[in-house]
């Protein structure tokens, strides 16, 4: 009964949501269950599949075997075209592993075995990508864009090659009507704790609506309804319940869901301590544990009394697990079980083959756009990132601004003698240090901290990796080299260094240069280390050495002979003799007041510091080549973490 009345309200909202679209943009009505032809047809409607699995076990891998610990054993079951299947159970079941197992994602320092197919065929992870979407339990977005900004971004890369604009902006409008996005489609996602955001709702239905422009024809969803309200879960519901009856395979994990919200479902899968404790349509789920003598009340959510049969209670850890392998035991030798074991044999006749990607283009690439439209894409939104991010623009600017003026009134006109020297030496070498840190710590809050957004973007078959490292790259790329070169100004004519025109312009090259080689090795930490944090514990255990070699606090013929190599990694080496030489190659004006340390022109203040005038532009080659090396090395550093980690025995 509760379920007929669930199914009706279903379609009515689909009406009311048709009805809504028509009125604002007089189109034909959408969404209705049953319509032969819809605007869902915009990325083409894929063939049905059949996803089935079969004895799958998952170890935490540890240093030995033995001690491995099992996340979950022998799991099978099989979801077909037009059903919606949820996978149900307490906390700790293995729900979430075993849809990333489906979906190959998160497999690092996991032993996983058993076997997949997709309509008889084994599963390719790249194949399966191109035809799936993935809901995850976590939402990651960039903040500075829009509801509707990010929609289209998503539709520009992940809808087929074939669609037009038009028609992806018309499907980006139709999944904000469907999913209630009208109101905040012109609003900032925002970060959550840091900056004014779209609601908690909105965020969850806005990670559902990236996933269902593309309409795809297998879909994955992980707790999508948390932190919903019961209306919202239920549209939420409704809209994969929608999809399920036009031919879509649909599997989701779902915690503790309404009764009105579990009556949508059309087969259930229970899981305790990594065991199948039920498979099958939802209603047979209450008769299957009535017959072991575990009646749902009248009046109860069956949901939440089966959560409670299978979950592990605090103090009756013993019972809780006997009941539990009881009730599996008892599901393994059930006609559910065999009807479930037939049903998965029958998906496997073509036993060896390798389920294939789509069509021809899929065989070149599984991605959906061109590499050119990749990057144009990816570019946009980073171009969007930037200047919509005020610690890149605003914060850094006046920070750049304060220090400069600080350095500069410290060491205001600075006199031509063997004080004003040493003075000078350290205010140039002051001018690397500042440039190494503030632009080694940008990038690392900034790109380090999108890292696992770009993970799974990429793993969604969006865009390349090179692709996102270029775009990123190219982007941030004027502002650092203006920031630079203003930094370098102030402080140029405030202290009163070499007043000709050619040594100033030289002066704010190697400054830009050593910041541009700061900041491809803040993109190497970042892409080496597994979060901000360690990136920036990193930071200077790994910078110091460079600065050592410098030629400032070290003379490097006291240094070991086993650390001189560090010397020609180091952009303060070259940085430091560049501007030196820069400086007091050519100067004859020193005055010499008659202390110890004298130095009567800028050669003599060369030969002391054991660099030579003829090195100049050998110290700019060599600081652009650190700069294309250092991000060659990050780039692939990058490329090998989104290696997808395959441990299947």
């Amino acid at each position: 009964m509760v379920k007929a009345l669930t199914l009706e309200l279903l379609k009515t909202q689909g009406k009311l949501y048709a009805g809504a679209w028509k009125e604002k943009n007089h189109e034909p009505a959408v969404m209705q269950p049953g319509s032969s032809h819809t605007s869902l047809d915009l990325a083409g409607e894929p063939d049905p599949i059949t996803y089935s699995w079969r004895n799958v076990s998952v170890y935490y891998s540890r240093s030995t075997k033995a001690m491995d610990v099992p996340i979950l054993r022998g799991v099978t079951g099989i979801c077909r075209p037009g059903e919606l299947l949820a996978i149900m159970g307490a906390s700790g079941a293995g729900k979430t592993t075993l849809l990333n197992v489906l979906t190959h994602r998160n497999s690092d320092k996991l032993r996983i075995s058993g076997d997949l197919f997709v309509n008889g065929l084994r599963v390719d992870p790249d194949a399966l990508t191109s035809r799936s979407a993935y809901v995850q339990q976590d939402d990651l977005f960039i903040g500075t864009l829009t509801v509707r900004e990010q929609l289209i971004f998503q539709a520009l890369l992940r809808m087929d090659r074939h669609v037009t604009y038009e028609e992806r902006v018309k499907r980006v409008n139709q999944v904000i009507m469907e999913l209630g996005l009208v109101k905040c489609e012109n609003t900032l996602i925002g970060v959550p704790g840091k900056a004014k955001s779209i609601s908690g709702g909105e965020m969850k239905r806005l990670s559902f609506a990236c996933e269902i422009l593309t309409n795809p024809s297998l879909m994955f969803c992980d707790e999508p309804t948390s932190g919903l309200d019961s209306f919202m879960a239920q549209n939420v519901v409704a809209v994969m319940k929608n999809m399920a009856e036009r031919g879509k395979t649909i599997i989701s994990t779902i915690h503790q869901p309404s009764s009105e919200v579990f009556a949508m479902f059309d087969r259930v899968l229970l899981m305790a301590e990594g065991r199948v404790a039920f498979l099958g349509e939802v209603d047979a789920a209450t008769k299957f544990l009535s017959s072991m003598d575990l009646h749902c009340p009248k009046q109860y959510n069956p949901s939440d009394y089966f959560i409670d049969q299978l979950s592990v209670q605090p103090g009756k850890e013993l019972k809780c697990r006997q009941k539990i392998d009881m009730i599996s035991d008892v599901f393994r030798s059930s006609s559910f079980n065999e009807e479930v074991k037939t049903a998965v044999l029958a998906n496997e006749q073509q036993t060896g083959i390798t389920f294939q990607k789509k069509d021809k283009d899929d065989e070149r690439s599984p991605y959906k756009a061109s590499w050119c439209k990749q990057f144009r894409t990816v570019t946009w939104r980073s171009w969007l990132e930037v200047v919509r991010e005020p610690f890149l623009i605003r914060v850094r600017f006046f920070q750049i601004m304060a220090i400069a003026i600080l350095v500069g009134v410290m060491y205001n006109r600075q006199q031509m003698d063997e004080v004003g020297v040493f003075n000078i030496n350290g205010a140039l070498f002051l001018l690397l240090t500042n440039m190494t840190f503030q632009n080694c710590s940008a990038v690392i809050n900034t790109f380090c901290s999108q890292k696992h957004l770009f993970l799974r973007e990429h793993y969604n078959g969006m865009y390349r990796t090179d692709v996102y490292f270029l775009a990123k790259n190219l982007v941030e790329l004027p502002f650092f080299v203006t920031y630079s070169f203003l930094y370098a100004s102030i402080i140029y004519w405030m202290i009163g260094l070499n007043p000709t025109l050619d040594r100033f312009l030289i002066c704010g090259l190697v400054s830009v240069l050593v910041a541009l080689a700061a900041v491809s090795f803040g993109y190497l930490l970042s892409c080496m280390a597994n979060s901000v944090n360690m990136a920036l514990t990193l930071l200077a255990p790994m910078t110091i050495p460079m600065m050592l070699f410098g030629g400032f606090f070290l003379n490097e013929k006291s240094a070991p002979v086993y650390m001189m190599w560090v010397k020609y990694l180091s952009w303060f080496n070259y940085g430091n003799e560049a501007l030196m030489v820069n400086q007091w190659s050519g100067v004859k004006n020193l005055t010499c007041n008659g202390v110890k340390t004298c130095f009567a022109d800028g050669e003599a203040v060369l030969t002391h510091l054991g660099y030579s005038e003829d090195d100049l532009w050998w110290d700019v080659t060599c600081l652009a080549v650190l700069v294309v090396v250092y991000r060659v090395i990050a780039f692939l550093f990058l490329l090998l973490r989104t290696h997808r980690g395959k441990t299947r025995s």
